[in-house]
């Protein structure tokens, strides 16, 4: 439609009009239209990606608007499902990228579906459950990924490839990942702009085929306090990586590794049973709450966000009074608890 669009990034060598052609072949999938997804899609719809799938399960809030930049009043108005929303906006951005929107919560299912035709997965998720589904689904099926997370003015990005680089669950036995969330520490906008700058840079080279330019390391920043730092990674892959080893099992692909839900009956509540949580430090929680709503015994930990109520046991257990709804529970558990 406009023949000079593309025309700065084609003059960038390590793109020219052989990269740009390949990009407009590539298929591109976000997980999560919040600040991340809504930064990484803009940019690569911009750049002339063939294909986006964009999957997300909520809506668009008025506390989304200070960094999920392609969201609008009316959007928050109107509740949009923010991956309808956010497609509403990429279109009118860039009519040659063909989109598909999917408001849904991923689970291994939906991620067997969408997997098996994509070039790259883009992580912009808020929990760590997610985090492996992609991972253990990116060794299966020899699709790269990039983590990519944000708190206050923290971030953090790593790209994962197949059989090159150790994986998230390789990682995840070395480098401290957890933390705090945005919705009890806040986050400002250009943290996140920070970190989708580095996915989306990763991202281009995977596209166009510049492997050996890929930096191979964790990158981590504090841009309030102008650290900086990219850490190697290599030797922390391990041979006996239950994802990426020699024998690999993909067990978070697994049920017994996924977050069970429930709604208790005649209650308007949801109870979630976070994978891998056999205990939970009620202490350590509180330290990352607001205190003045908290209420706590030794038994459980009680903390009121909005309307809701969230009450925390130590077998790890959560109650979510105040809805009925699974998928709004569930996302508010990662908002709050971040994993």
């Amino acid at each position: 439609m406009l023949s000079d669009r593309y025309s700065r990034q084609q003059l960038f060598q390590p793109i020219g009009e052989g990269g740009q052609q390949r990009l407009s072949e590539k298929h591109v999938l976000i997980i999560g239209a919040g600040a991340l997804g809504t930064s990484s899609s803009e940019q690569l719809v911009r750049a002339g990606i063939g294909r986006l799938t964009i999957v997300d399960r909520d809506y668009v809030e008025g506390s989304n608007l200070q960094r999920q930049q392609l969201f609008s009043e009316s959007d928050a108005l109107e509740k949009l499902p923010k991956a309808v929303a956010a497609k509403k906006r990429l279109t009118e951005i860039n009519s040659d990228v063909s989109i598909v929107e999917k408001v849904e919560d991923v689970q291994a299912e939906e991620l067997e579906t969408i997997m098996k035709d994509v070039d790259l997965v883009l992580d912009a998720t808020d929990n760590f459950e997610t985090r492996m589904l992609i991972n253990d689904m990116s060794q299966k099926y020899r699709v790269p990924w990039i983590y990519g997370a944000c708190v206050g003015s923290h971030g953090m990005s790593y790209t994962v490839v197949p059989t090159e680089t150790p994986c998230l669950h390789c990682l995840m036995e070395t480098v401290p990942l957890g933390g705090a969330t945005c919705d009890t520490v806040g986050v400002i906008s250009p943290a996140v702009q920070m970190v989708t700058a580095h996915q989306v840079a990763e991202a281009l080279k995977i596209l166009v085929g510049d492997i050996e330019s890929l930096h191979g390391k964790l990158i981590t920043f504090d841009l309030w306090n102008h650290h900086y730092s990219g850490i190697k990674v290599s030797n922390a892959k391990n041979p006996e990586c239950p994802s990426c080893g020699t024998k690999p099992s993909y067990p978070f692909l697994s049920h017994q590794n996924q977050t069970k839900t429930a709604v208790l009956c005649g209650r308007e509540t949801v109870q979630i049973r976070p994978s891998g949580i056999e205990s939970r430090d009620l202490d350590e929680l509180r330290t990352r709450l607001p205190h003045h709503k908290i209420k706590q015994n030794p038994f459980l930990l009680s903390y009121e966000h909005e309307s809701k109520r969230m009450v925390f046991f130590n077998d790890g257990r959560v109650l979510i009074h105040g809805t009925k709804d699974v998928s709004e529970a569930k996302s508010l558990y990662h908002r709050i608890v971040g994993g």
